[in-house]
């Protein structure tokens, strides 16, 4: 096993490490979970905790890996949550479990999908500020649409309205299903830790696997230099809306497991703080670094919290952390540090291994 191990390349040992890394914090909850030595306050951020790192590794691969700046993530989450959340409260008497919640899974996957796809082709011939901008507001749009949305079921079939529940004209015995700024009620609680640790491997599985394809290759050249990547006939549309349909599939995800957790789904946590907040675990993990971002999602989520104590020092204490955070991932004096760390531990390795 162990040569097995040293036969690898670098990229498919780095690719382990970070699925392994993945399955011991899910053991050593479990551990945790089973000695009854987690308080309920951690036992209602681990569903949270997963919807935030899959939401991160998501954005960093338009962010780092793309290289443009997406501001409307939540959107995304926002489209995957609601379209997920409403077909369960249809089918809630009609199919089981097992098969309901994944069907809710691929379909939150797959409208935010096509989200993805319908804002990617115009918005990314933008570049840089333009791009955010235009993100921004398509999380504020979908936000706003929401809150005007009424959608109810009865014997005819689906109505809709803009303005309130009495307009859908329902029969007597008809379901009001989505409520406007009052969200939808009733959604199946089928999303646990388990099930979030399942999401975030396979959403792993595939970032991981497309960064060290040819697709990926191919995004990271029109990164780095756009017209050299143009000048050998790469097809820039094409690999950056892959990229970024990709994550938008992603943060739907993501979108799905928060909105079964709860028992009600309002359109007020997809505001423009949550894109924010899911770029800063990007930017503080290192951008690009899909593991950097998965273990700030979990310190920066985790860390308020555990602050909740001090609340006259909380939100000092989380700020400090994150100023600490930034030097140490992009402040010269820390790179070079770490280099140099990093030199010393190969050279140890090499002696012992003489």
């Amino acid at each position: 096993m162990k040569n097995l191990f040293k036969n690898m390349n670098k990229t498919t040992k780095s690719n382990l490490l970070t699925y392994a890394l993945v399955i011991i914090v899910y053991i050593i909850v479990q551990i945790m979970l089973g000695t009854g030595s987690m308080s309920n306050l951690m036992k209602g951020l681990l569903v949270p905790l997963c919807v935030y790192v899959i939401a991160a590794i998501s954005l960093n691969l338009v962010v780092g890996i793309s290289g443009e700046l997406s501001l409307g993530h939540a959107g995304f989450m926002c489209v995957g949550a609601y379209s997920s959340s409403f077909f369960s409260v249809l089918t809630k008497d009609a199919l089981p479990e097992l098969v309901r919640f994944p069907l809710a899974i691929l379909i939150g996957a797959a409208v935010a999908a096509i989200f993805g796809i319908l804002i990617g082709i115009p918005v990314l011939k933008l570049r840089g500020d333009y791009l955010a901008i235009v993100t921004l507001a398509f999380g504020e749009i979908i936000k706003n649409l929401m809150n005007v949305m009424y959608i109810g079921k009865d014997s005819k079939g689906l109505h809709f309205s803009a303005t309130d529940t009495t307009a859908l004209g329902l029969e007597e015995g008809g379901k009001v299903i989505v409520k406007g700024a009052l969200g939808i009620t009733g959604t199946p609680k089928n999303s646990n830790f388990t099930i979030g640790i399942i999401l975030i491997l396979i959403a792993l599985f595939i970032i991981l696997n497309l960064i060290n394809s040819r697709s990926g290759r191919a995004i990271m050249a029109i990164r780095d230099n756009r017209i050299a990547a143009e000048s050998v006939g790469l097809n820039i549309t094409k690999y950056k809306l892959m990229a970024f349909t990709i994550s938008a599939a992603l943060a739907g995800v993501a979108g799905v497991l928060y909105a079964h957790n709860l028992s009600t789904l309002t359109v007020k946590k997809f505001d423009y703080n949550t894109s924010i907040l899911i770029l800063v675990f990007v930017v503080l993990g290192g951008i690009g670094n899909i593991r950097g971002s998965m273990i700030a999602a979990v310190l920066l989520t985790v860390l308020p919290e555990v602050l909740r104590g001090l609340s006259d020092y909380r939100m000092l204490i989380y700020a400090i952390v994150l100023i600490a955070m930034m030097l140490f991932n992009w402040a010269p004096a820390a790179i070079n540090w770490r280099a140099k760390i990093k030199a010393k531990f190969k050279k140890n390795n090499a002696k012992e291994a003489e």
